[in-house]
């Protein structure tokens, strides 16, 4: 009987490590499994957050989109009679401007690493001295490595909450403060087309100097360069804050997007991982019941 015994337990210890490692794998399983749900919840829940703050951002797009392309009307008009006469003279030692809207906040795709990629290529095409304002940190971090030296100003916590004319107004104030001697700017953003879809989109501004040296304005009155000032500071900041309002909605859309993928994918991991965590634990199960019915049937 004691030989039948040890033998029993020689053929039983050549296998004895695998049901321990079995054991374990199967609390990784679950533990990986017990994530991968608690993330499912997280990223289900921000959907329905940016749901509902896309409702709001969208809602608050439509004035606002027609209040920052009617700011742009009148450079428009400038820029096509110009277009019929000759070119004004460039002002001396003038630098290009441009401004970047983005936001401190990510999971949202590629948002902003797609208007990175324009600025960038923006940035490769000229060769006049460049000085960049960029709103938010998430442009900053990307463009800091290489292009820190044209950082003029920069502005942070931005994104949390819904923009408003202020914020636009400061950033507008900030630029025309500046020590920067510039005829025109460039002000890049994401462009909101629908729930789905952004694009890059850029548009231009000009100093206070350029419209005042513009051929068509005089055309139509003389206007003091006070008035000319005013203007331009309101048009500024009006058209920055149609920009923030399209980067708003498109940067919500993108996250109630990403979200969506993410949910999903979620989904389709937990399939996968509670298929496998069975089988494991089958097999666990059967390989026990053969070990307990050939050590009983080895004691007979």
């Amino acid at each position: 009987m004691a030989s039948v015994l040890c033998n029993c337990v020689r053929s039983s210890g050549l296998r004895a490590g695998q049901p321990a490692r079995e054991m374990a794998t199967l609390k990784e399983i679950s533990n990986r499994l017990r994530s991968v749900k608690n993330i499912q919840k997280i990223t289900k829940s921000m959907k329905m957050v940016s749901a509902a703050k896309f409702a709001r951002a969208e809602r608050d797009l439509k004035p606002a989109r027609a209040f920052g392309s009617g700011a742009t009307v009148l450079y428009d008009l400038l820029k096509e009679g110009d277009a019929d006469r000759s070119a004004p003279s460039a002002t001396e030692g003038a630098e290009d401007v441009m401004l970047v809207l983005s936001s401190d906040r990510g999971l949202c795709g590629s948002i902003h690493s797609s208007l990175v990629k324009s600025v960038r290529a923006e940035l490769e095409n000229t060769s006049q001295k460049t000085n960049l304002l960029i709103v938010g940190d998430k442009a900053r971090q990307i463009l800091q490595k290489q292009h820190s030296d044209k950082f003029l100003v920069t502005f942070n916590e931005y994104g949390r909450l819904p923009p408003t004319f202020t914020d636009a107004s400061f950033v507008a104030q900030q630029l025309l403060e500046s020590d920067v001697k510039f005829d025109k700017g460039t002000l890049f953003y994401n462009k909101f087309k629908s729930v789905v879809a952004f694009k890059c989109s850029k548009s231009e501004f000009i100093s206070p100097g350029s419209l005042g040296e513009s051929d068509t304005l005089a055309d139509y009155d003389s206007v003091d360069a006070d008035v000319l000032e005013d203007y331009v500071e309101f048009s500024l900041a009006a058209v920055v804050y149609g920009a923030m309002k399209e980067g708003a909605a498109s940067e919500q859309s993108a996250r109630m997007t990403a979200m969506e993928g993410a949910s999903k994918n979620a989904g389709e991991m937990i399939s996968s991982l509670t298929l496998k965590f069975n089988r494991t634990r089958q097999a666990v199960i059967t390989r026990e019941l053969i070990e307990i019915i050939s050590g009983a049937s080895a004691l007979e």
